[in-house]
This record gives C-alpha cells, structure tokens and sequence, in this order.
C-alpha cells in the first residue's frame, strides 16, 4: 500500500501548483504571480493530472488508515473527482465568462496585506501581465453564452478594470520603485478588461439572441449536485425534504407572528408582522456602520451564553467590491487555512446598484432591515462564517488535504445552525426570530428553487411567485435570487442539506458535555463533508442524508 500521506502531499502540490484560484483561496501563494490558464491544452493537462491522482488514491486501503487520515483520503478524493466532473461534464470555461474574471484574484493581493507591498506589488505584475493572454483565452474558448452570465460578466470585469484604475496606485505608493514594472501592465490590462466587457456588452444587442440556456438540465445537475453536497442523499430526497421543511417552518412563523402582533396563525399576520420589522431599516450610508455595531453585539452574546469559543482574529466589515457584485448580497472573504500571515477577513455586503429606483432602493432594505442585518450577521460572521473559518484554521493534519477539501455544505450548513443557535439561546428577542424564521423559509426554497430551475423549467413569474409568497420576500430580493438561481447551480441546495446535516450532529450532543465544548468539537477539524463529523466525534456511525 502506498503510504498516504507523502501521496497526499503530492497531489496537494499538483493541485495548488495547477490552480491559482484554488491556491489563493487556501492562503498558498507559490503562483500568486499566475491566472489559471484555460487554453484547452492546458485543461487537458490538469484532466490527465487529476486522473493519475485519483488512480493513486484508489490504490489506498483507507480502512487501515486512521480515522483522521481516513477522512483526509475520502476529503482529497472527492476534490480530485469533482475536479475531473467539472472540467470534463460542466465545463464552465467553455461558455461561462464569469470563470475569466480576474478581479478576485488581484484583490486578493491589493487588498490583503499578507507580505510587504513590493512583494504583492512583484506577483501582482505577472497577473496583469497574464490578463491579455488570459482574456485571449477566453476569446477563443467561450460559445454560446448564456445572456444572463453575459450581463453580469460586464458588470464585474468593469469593476476589475476599477479595482487596477482605482486601488493599485494606493499600494505603488509604498513601494513606488516598481512604479515601472507595473504601470505599464497595468494599463494594458484595464485596455483588456474593459475591451473585454464592451465584447460582451455588444453579445447582448436585441438582435444577438439568448445565447445558451442557463439552466444545466436534471442529468448534468443531479450529478453536480452529488459532487456538492458529497452525500449519498438523492435529488428527489432533497426535493422531498424541502417541501416538508417549508411546511414546517411556515406553521412556526405564523405562530411567531402571533406573538409580535396577534390575530389568527395566519400568511396575512406573518405579512403584518413582517411589515412592522421592515419599517426599521438601513439605507446606504448606513448598512455597513449598523453590521459594524452587530458585530460587537453578537460577540458579546456568544460570550455571554458560552455558545462556542471565540478566537482574537480580525474582521472587517465593509462594502463590497464592485467585481464581485451581481451574485450574492453578502459574503464572508477569510484568509485560507494554509495562509500564516495575521491578515483579517472580510465580511462584504453590496450596496444598491446606482442606477436602481428609489421604490427597489427600498424595498432591498426593508428586506434587509435593522433585524435583518442582525441575523445576517450572525451567518456571515459570529458565530458563524467567520468563526467557524477561523476555527477550521486551525486545525493541523498529517498532510494539507483537508485544508484544500473544505466543504460547502458544511460551512453554509454551519452558519443556518448558528442563527437558529443564536435565536434559540435569545439573541434579538422576537424580532430577529421572525427573521431567522424567514431565512430558514428562504434557505428552504433556495434548495426548492435550484432544483426546479435547472430540472424542471420552472418559469421565472413561477419562481417569483413562490419566493415572494411562500418565502415572504421583497420583490428586489426574490429577483436577484432568480438570477442567482441561474447564474449558479447547486450551490443554492448546500444551505438546506448542509443544515440539516450540521444540525443532527448538534443534536447528538452526549450528556453532560456542555454547549460551547460540543460546537468547539464540532469546529475542531476543518471543514470536511457534514458526512465525516460523526467519525470524527467519536459518535456511533449513522448515515446523516
């Protein structure tokens, strides 16, 4: 038997090496100087590379390895097979433009202080030096493209051409002696990023047509979403499990209601007592200070209610760049597990697009109201992403396999644990219940929602319906999750699955074991597939989908 964990290692090199987005989400920075190169050699190449990889994985007995270990090999060989199902059955890099888009890539080194400026400022010059060739890539390879990622793409690869524009000047002025080798680069590839996004923005003239269908189709989805979620639970047992978690929840919002304004356990009363937490909201110049203050609020109350330990790492709120914007209204930006430098993470929240209306203005913030961003957060940071991540950072294996496997079920399944933790430990009183209520309805017709969008066809004034129904939502809120549901797949189920997931873990806390020792347990190994905890905890073997 080959030994693991030398093999282990190997494959990690070969993965971080091929994959600048890969490395520089984990915090590696061997390629920071590199963009992923999708010419169809280079696919290839990784193709035959992540193939070889699992070949020597399938060589393992993993039942003589230790359960650590043990979980490594089941985590690496899941990465490595959904790597190989990405770039051989979905193949985004053929008709989706958003995978080009480099601005996370040169954020992450403008914005993050992980090494002096010249250092950043030297890796920063080979990814502007790579955007031509990269874009010409793109050129080449992309057919077909469906119009809804078209428009979004313009968006994000002009706030690329800003963030070049606008931030790098700031970071020459630390090190102003490499004014030379950046500059000019950098002027060639803001000419390339905004060319680029007028390319696409010319694709969606009235007469260009539609380009392809979003929606991938229930063969390619269902297998998609077995590689997500990395779980032997069906596509019709989470369809299944949606409905009656909707039915669920809904009786408990109504009786919420109830509570906070009276009248029959009615939609009308969930409706009333909505429109009463609405009224108190945020606008623009407001949303980011009011996240700062529920920051500190929400330590205090893990603190208080000794719900998980807390760590002394640094986060930072703040808006949102503009070449990320047009998915999610939120997100948690932590440094990766392999990262050593004390550097923050980013809890960023959009703000209204400026050619909005001010009727859409406002119904965004009613939907993120005062109670709302309370309960956001929680999710985005405490106790959710951001402690969860800065947990999960510190947990050291035998090799760096876990630290590339971290699993979306389990972080977003995590962070929907926590708000119904925080609400049922008291945190917000009534009013943040009700609206973590409506975010377990909302996370409940996400997983809905994914599925019917891609398999079924679902129309957009159904999927409309059933989110501004069924899911209380503003109107501005069911629309941009319409387009998520079509800009992603899969993604949108790991919320429902992975908390459901997480959620039976807590619940199997042993007698006697207190709260905050059981999460920490809970948090102490990373971020694998919600399917390892119970291994990993020592628990009785149960099958969690």
């Amino acid at each position: 038997m080959p030994p693991f964990v030398p093999l282990a290692e190997r494959i990690v090199d070969a993965l971080l090496a091929s994959d600048p987005d890969l490395a520089s989400s984990v915090g590696e920075h061997g390629v920071d100087d590199q963009l992923p190169d999708r010419s169809a050699d280079a696919v290839a190449g990784r193709v035959a590379m992540l193939r070889d990889a699992a070949h020597a994985l399938s060589e393992v007995d993993a039942e003589e390895l230790d359960v650590p270990e043990r979980v490594d090999h089941a985590v690496l060989t899941a990465l490595v097979d959904r790597g190989i199902f990405e770039l051989t059955e979905v193949r985004s890099h053929e008709w989706n433009p958003l995978v080009y888009n480099p601005g996370p890539l040169l954020h992450a080194l403008v914005a993050r202080p992980f090494a002096p400026a010249d250092v950043r400022l030297t890796s920063l010059a080979g990814r502007l030096a790579a955007v031509p060739d990269a874009l010409a890539t793109a050129r080449a390879v992309l057919r077909d493209v469906p119009r809804i990622h078209a428009e979004t793409a313009v968006g994000q690869f002009e706030g690329a051409a800003a963030l070049v524009r606008d931030q790098v000047p700031a970071l020459l002025a630390e090190a102003p002696g490499l004014r030379d080798t950046v500059e000019p680069v950098a002027r060639a590839a803001i000419r390339e990023l905004t060319g680029f996004a007028d390319r696409l923005r010319a694709g969606l003239r009235d007469d260009a047509g539609p380009g392809r269908d979003p929606r991938l189709g229930r063969r390619l989805w269902e297998a998609r979403l077995w590689h997500t979620l990395d779980t032997e639970l069906g596509a019709r047992q989470v369809l299944d499990s949606a409905w009656a978690n909707l039915e669920r929840v809904t009786e408990e919002i109504r009786a919420a209601a109830v509570e906070l304004v009276g009248g029959p356990a009615s939609d009308e009363t969930v409706r009333q007592a909505l429109t009463l937490l609405a009224d108190e909201h945020p606008d623009n110049s407001s949303v980011v200070p009011l996240a700062r203050t529920t920051l500190d609020e929400v330590r205090d109350f893990v603190a208080d209610t000794e719900l998980v330990s807390l760590v002394d790492d640094a986060c930072v709120i703040r808006e949102m760049p503009e070449h990320d914007r047009g998915v999610a209204v939120a997100y948690c930006d932590a440094p990766g597990p392999l990262e050593v430098a004390a550097v923050p993470t980013y809890y960023c929240i959009a703000p209204t697009p400026a050619d909005w209306s001010a009727a859409r203005v406002e119904s965004f913030f009613r939907e993120y109201n005062d109670h709302m961003i309370r309960n956001l957060t929680v999710h985005e940071a405490v106790p959710g992403h951001f402690l969860q991540l800065a947990h999960a950072r510190r947990y050291r294996g035998s090799s760096r396999a876990r630290a590339l496997g971290h699993s979306g079920p389990f972080i977003e399944g995590w962070a929907v644990y926590a708000e119904e933790a925080m609400v049922a430990h008291g945190f917000g009183g009534l009013a943040v219940r009700l609206q973590q209520l409506k975010m377990q309805l909302r996370m409940t017709i996400n997983a809905i929602l994914d599925q019917l969008t891609h398999c079924e066809e679902l129309s957009e004034s159904d999927g409309l319906a059933l989110m501004t129904g069924r899911g209380f939502q503003e109107e501005g809120e069911a629309a941009g999750k319409w387009r998520r549901a079509l800009l992603t797949s899969t993604q949108l189920s790991t919320y429902f699955v992975g908390y459901h997931q997480v959620a039976g873990v807590a619940a199997r806390r042993p007698t006697g074991v207190p709260v905050r020792q059981w999460h920490d347990a809970m948090l102490a190994h990373g971020s694998p597939s919600p399917r390892h905890l119970p291994e990993l905890l020592g628990l009785d073997e149960d099958d969690l989908a």
